[in-house]
């Protein structure tokens, strides 16, 4: 952060500056895993990571495998409050007319990647995702329509 082109800090929000920057090095919110090979993928967020029974759950594992599924034209996976999880992992899905939720259960169950405590324990069907200019999935607001 001591380079000329270096990022220091957010324009009047000291806040976001004490949450993000610690002892001299930005942190980006990003999670990541490392490969067999060294390689590093971002999986993505700290702030979207849903926790659910005690366990991590990464949004876009699941999406991922959702994605795949039949029928299924976009899909977002966000957390919603559970009485007895804690959190339980919700897809929010764009999907053809005709795509049920079992169905997606199904799918979901027969993935090699998707570990079984990982899948959605409720599918919404929406007709559009919100999105930002840039055409990034708001999770955000996803959560605030709970």
């Amino acid at each position: 952060m001591s380079s000329d082109e270096a990022f220091t800090g957010y324009w009047k929000r000291p806040d976001a500056d004490a949450k993000a920057i610690r002892d001299g090095w930005y942190h980006t919110g990003d999670v990541g895993r490392l490969d067999e090979d060294g390689d590093l993928w971002v999986v993505g967020r700290v702030d979207d990571m849903v926790i659910s029974g005690g366990e991590n759950v990464h949004p876009v594992e699941v999406e991922d495998v959702l994605a795949r599924a039949p029928g299924v034209l976009e899909v977002a996976v966000i957390g919603a409050a559970d009485d007895r999880l804690g959190q339980r992992v919700v897809a929010c899905v764009v999907a053809e007319n005709g795509v049920t939720a079992e169905d997606l259960d199904a799918y979901c169950l027969a993935s090699d990647t998707l570990a079984r405590f990982k899948r959605p324990r409720e599918y919404r069907f929406v007709t559009e995702l919100p999105k930002s200019p840039s055409g990034k999935i708001l999770r955000r607001m996803l959560r605030d329509q709970q």
